[in-house]
C-alpha cells in the first residue's frame, strides 16, 4: 500500500485533504520572530496575519532539513507503506535537496519500502490544481506509476497567473531590483506574473493600475482556458474579497454559470 503526501506550498485546503484521508508536510513560516507550521488553514488567522504585513512586518518562509522528512516518513515506512509524495515546484526551493538527502537515509533503513515523489513544476493554488486531481487519482486505486505520469502530463494543463500590489515584496524575494521595485510602485505598474515550463516565476506581462491587472487574468483565461467546465478554476486572494469577487463576476459573465468556480 502507499500514502500520499503533499506539501503545504500546494494550498489544497485542509478540509480536502481530511476527506480525501491523504497525509500533508507543514512547510514552515516565520514571522515577528515566531516560527509556525502552516496547517492549509485549519487553524491559520489570515486577518491577523494580513494585518501585520500592512503593518510593514514581512513573513520570512524556510525549507525543512533531511531530519524532519525522515521523521514524517518513517512511522509511515514502519508499518510496511510505501511513499508517493506529490511537491510544489522543485525550482523554487532548495528544501528538495534535503528530500533527496532523506531518501537515500530512509532507503538504507527500510530497502524493500518505495519513495517516490514528483513535482507539480508549480506553487499555491496552481499546484493545488494538480495535487487535487492527484489525489483522486489515488483515491480511485491509481498505481504510484500511473499518478506519477498523470502529474507529468496534467502539469502541463494546468497554470497559474497572479498579482501583486507591491512590488517591494518582490525586491525583498531577490525577483526584482530596488531600482525597478521602486519606480514600479511609483508608476503603478502591476506585473501578471505566472510559473514557466521549468518551475519558475516570470513575468508574462505588464500592466498600469489595479483594476487593468484584474481584467488582464480575465483575458489570459480567454486567450489560454480549454475545457473550462471539466476542471475547477480557482480564485486565490490575500485578504482582498472584493477584487476575488469582482473577477468572478467577470468570469462568469463570460464563460457562464456552469463553472467549477
Amino acid at each position: 500500500m502507499s500514502v500520499f503526501f503533499l506539501d503545504s506550498n500546494c494550498e489544497l485546503w485542509y478540509d480536502k485533504v481530511e476527506k480525501l484521508g491523504i497525509e500533508y508536510i507543514s512547510m514552515p513560516y516565520s514571522i515577528e520572530g515566531q516560527q509556525y507550521d502552516y496547517d492549509l488553514g485549519k487553524n491559520t488567522n489570515f486577518k491577523e496575519f494580513y494585518a501585520k504585513i500592512r503593518q510593514g512586518i514581512v513573513p520570512i518562509t524556510s525549507g525543512l532539513n533531511s531530519q524532519n522528512y525522515i521523521d514524517t516518513f518513517t512511522p509511515f515506512l514502519e508499518q510496511g507503506n510505501d511513499i508517493i509524495y506529490v511537491t510544489f515546484s522543485n525550482a523554487m526551493s532548495g528544501t528538495f535537496e534535503q528530500l533527496k538527502i532523506a531518501i537515500a537515509t530512509l532507503k538504507e533503513t527500510f530497502p524493500d519500502r518505495k519513495i517516490t515523489y514528483v513535482d507539480t513544476k508549480n506553487i499555491s493554488i496552481g499546484a493545488e490544481l494538480v495535487v487535487y486531481e492527484a489525489a483522486l487519482k489515488y483515491k480511485e486505486g491509481a498505481s504510484v506509476d500511473e499518478i506519477v505520469d498523470f502529474v507529468n502530463s496534467f502539469r502541463n494543463e494546468s497554470c497559474v497567473y497572479f498579482i501583486v500590489d507591491d512590488l517591494m515584496y518582490l525586491k525583498a524575494g531577490g525577483r526584482l531590483s530596488l531600482m525597478s521595485a521602486t519606480f514600479g510602485t511609483i508608476l503603478g505598474i502591476k506585473p501578471i506574473i505566472g510559473v514557466n515550463e521549468d518551475g519558475v516565476l516570470t513575468t508574462v506581462q505588464k500592466v498600469n493600475g489595479r483594476k487593468k491587472s484584474i481584467l488582464t487574468l480575465l483575458d489570459l483565461l480567454k486567450q489560454n482556458g480549454q475545457n473550462l467546465a471539466d476542471y475547477p478554476l480557482i480564485i486565490a486572494h490575500a485578504d482582498c474579497l472584493d477584487d476575488a469577487e469582482f473577477l468572478k463576476n467577470k468570469i462568469i459573465d463570460t464563460f457562464g454559470e456552469d463553472l467549477d468556480l
